[in-house]
């Protein structure tokens, strides 16, 4: 085992795929649709964001944010990563070639943007 396999084997399971968001102009009405067809319940409302309850614990949520505009490319859909340490998992993806694009707060919860090395973006948040 190398030194990277066994910090994250000593702090718990590493990053997960906690979220797959999905860019919406309607958000409440596409959340209705993929609740109905997946039969997922919504799970949680904020402020131009829904997501929906995961269809079995520890798995990823379906979720919709609010845009004013249909989304081309780059940020139609991307993924939010949590972990245990996530300013841990910032540095490592970094360190990879990733980069930072900005932070966001909804009240006490912060998240990193971010893209990968070709520019895809995906998102950094404590579990």
């Amino acid at each position: 085992m190398d030194t990277e396999e066994r910090v994250i084997a000593a702090r718990g399971r590493g990053p997960r795929i906690a979220t797959i968001m999905i860019n919406a102009v309607d958000a409440a009405h596409l959340a209705a649709f993929w609740s109905e067809l997946l039969n997922m319940p919504v799970a949680a409302e904020h402020e131009g964001f829904i997501w929906l309850q995961p269809s079995q614990p520890g798995y990823p949520q379906l979720a919709f944010q609010q845009v004013a505009a249909p989304t081309e490319g780059r940020r139609r859909l991307h993924l939010d990563l949590h972990d245990d340490d996530a300013t841990a998992l910032r540095r490592r993806a970094e360190s990879l070639g990733a980069t930072f694009v900005e932070g966001h707060d909804i009240a006490d919860f912060h998240w990193d943007v971010m893209q990968d090395p070709e520019g895809n973006e995906f998102c950094i948040a404590q579990e």
